[in-house]
């Protein structure tokens, strides 16, 4: 049971009547020659470092060695605890906090699972534990989320990239979105299919999104945009859910990414030369960081 492409990955899922999580736990387990009991115990210690940096993003004082980041997790969470109207609801802001939780965490040099790296390491805790708390979903279908999202991850990193040194954040964030996406629709009761559309929609509103890290250090805007890819995701599974479809196949769309990242510049690709972390007030808060000299 091998796939390459989202397309095998969806026939191999629908012919044989699994999950895709499914496919990705026995493609795991021959390309690894190891028992399917290990490769799940060892997305299960995935899925504990991801709930730890949740609650440490929430509940801690974080902050960044640098100072630029920290505390709008626990900003969020106090909003909505005390705000009369969540203009986005409750289930996006859940998804969004806890995208930033993790994301300080990982500003903050502690601990994270790159999912797929860890400027994009929010996503994908955020929308799971944001799903799971709605549908009351319990361990194994968190982990089941996490090799559906792996097996997306799969896909996009054997057909195009998923580092911003390499296509932009839209590798990044993007990607990070798509398998987000994908997972919380199999959470939700999805079909393949429907995690397939899901990882279309999401992607492709983030095609082109450059990689400018004030600085050059992966928190702004960085952290913000794992929150919004976090929200995306969660919208994006709802609009597969609903029977929306991309008219653009979703290989395409993971292959119309890899050539727009070809085409960006270098200076857009995580080399703090261009974007946001090229304006005035990037470039004033990389010398407060730095001092006077520059990062090259």
């Amino acid at each position: 049971m091998k796939f390459r492409t989202i397309a095998e990955l969806v026939e191999q899922a629908e012919t044989n009547g699994l999950p895709i999580s499914e496919v990705m736990i026995r493609q795991e387990s021959e390309m690894t020659n190891r028992p399917r009991e290990e490769i799940i115990a060892e997305m299960e210690r995935s899925l504990d470092v991801m709930c730890e940096a949740v609650e440490r993003g929430l509940t801690e004082d974080i902050c960044s060695h640098s100072g630029l980041t920290g505390g709008d997790a626990k900003k969020i969470r106090t909003y909505q605890q005390n705000a009369k109207a969540l203009l986005s609801g409750s289930t996006i802001l859940n998804a969004v906090s806890r995208a930033t939780a993790v994301s300080e965490v990982n500003a903050a040099m502690g601990t994270i699972v790159a999912t797929p790296t860890a400027g994009a390491s929010g996503i994908l805790p955020g929308a799971i534990h944001a799903a799971a708390e709605l549908l009351n979903s319990d361990r194994e279908t968190m982990v089941r989320a996490l090799f559906t999202a792996g097996a997306i991850g799969f896909c996009i990193a054997n057909n195009a990239f998923i580092a911003g040194a390499a296509g932009g954040c839209q590798a990044e964030v993007g990607s990070a979105t798509a398998m987000a996406a994908a997972a919380v629709v199999e959470m939700a009761g999805g079909t393949p299919s429907q995690s397939a559309e899901a990882v279309s929609i999401s992607m492709k509103n983030m095609l082109g999104l450059v990689c400018d890290p004030i600085g050059g250090l992966v928190e702004a805007p960085c952290i913000k945009r794992n929150a919004m890819g976090a929200a995306i995701a969660m919208v994006a599974a709802d609009m597969a859910m609903a029977g929306v479809k991309s008219i653009i196949p979703t290989d395409e769309v993971i292959d119309a990414m890899y050539r727009v990242g070809q085409m960006m510049p270098n200076a857009l690709k995580e080399t703090a030369l261009g974007g946001l972390a090229a304006t005035p007030t990037g470039r004033a808060l990389e010398r407060k960081i730095f001092g006077n000299e520059e990062i090259k």
